[in-house]
């Protein structure tokens, strides 16, 4: 496993992270909690020391079943959640106010089973709130020990700005990145560098077309959000454009003897050197096909056919 220590922090966290949506239980299709622990228990034995979740995965089940899982382990690892979205009276907000900010962290810690969060992300920003007003909140929690540091989700070059008074406040960054979805590239470097944040990815495996068990013919239940035409990555052209990736992808991994999903992580692991790789994973064979994309490296001609058929 390749690790690296988080900037303007003293957070040492593996470069690949277990996300924490499919633990929810909700639109991943079937999830089964013995699964779901195994697969954590698998990670933490792989060498994985960050997991990384949301209140509102699963409406907190996701926290719940993480804290179970991790049990004694809590103390070897970096627990990141997140808060900011509140869902309720049938609707669902952004709320970034400092009494938000309280009340969800005292609920995340209380499902985790912790009384600390290593890293507190704003999930979305509510574009109200000023960020000098949610530091100031989260600056207290610090006081109280209830979280160690905070990080940002879902941010733009837009928000760069705002951002730059405060630069060492926030120490990482979550933005959708992948194969399959590089449209964030170019402002997610942006943002590292002026605000001196790593980057961590999510939908690192395309929502799951990266990993080549897909086909043009695949369907999915009504259980599971991909049969929803929002997850555009396995409907229309934008699922054949994602086959031609996944097709360069197999030879790849044939040349390198590794799984399909380990060169989609692995293209970003060296494409973004000092970046965080979050996959979701529901059993312990999916863990076991994602840390397979550390401790080596894509060549140059890898790089190459990799980025050209993906631009």
């Amino acid at each position: 496993m390749e690790y690296l220590v988080l900037k303007n922090s003293d957070l040492k966290v593996s470069r690949l992270c277990m996300g924490g949506c499919p633990m929810g239980g909700y639109g991943w299709g079937d999830t089964r909690e013995a699964e779901l622990t195994a697969a954590v228990h698998t990670a933490l034995d792989q060498g994985v020391t960050m997991f990384d979740t949301a209140d509102t995965y699963g409406l907190g089940q996701s926290e719940i079943t993480l804290g179970k899982a991790l049990g004694s382990h809590r103390k070897d690892v970096v627990i990141a959640t997140k808060f900011g979205v509140r869902v309720g009276g049938g609707k669902t907000t952004y709320d970034n106010s400092p009494e938000w900010i309280k009340t969800a962290c005292d609920a995340s810690l209380n499902r985790l089973g912790t009384d600390y969060i290593d890293l507190y992300q704003v999930h979305y920003r509510d574009s109200k709130t000023p960020v000098s007003v949610v530091i100031d909140a989260l600056e207290e929690l610090k006081k109280c020990g209830k979280i160690r540091y905070f990080g940002l989700s879902n941010i733009y070059e837009s928000d760069i700005e705002e951002l730059k008074p405060f630069v060492g406040k926030f120490i990482s960054f979550q933005d959708e990145y992948s194969l399959a979805c590089r449209k964030n590239e170019i402002q997610m470097r942006s943002i590292a560098e002026e605000l001196q944040m790593n980057p961590m990815t999510w939908g690192s495996l395309g929502q799951g077309i990266l990993t080549g068990k897909y086909t043009k013919e695949s369907t999915f239940g009504a259980d599971d959000r991909r049969s929803r035409d929002i997850y555009v990555n396995f409907h229309g052209d934008k699922l054949l454009k994602n086959l031609e990736i996944v097709d360069v992808m197999k030879e790849i991994a044939l040349k390198h003897n590794k799984p399909v999903s380990a060169v989609a992580i692995r293209f970003i692991l060296d494409y973004f050197p000092d970046s965080v790789v979050l996959c979701g994973a529901k059993r312990p064979s999916q863990v076991l096909g994602n840390v397979e994309g550390a401790d080596w490296h894509l060549d140059k001609e890898d790089i190459r056919k990799l980025d050209e058929v993906s631009k």
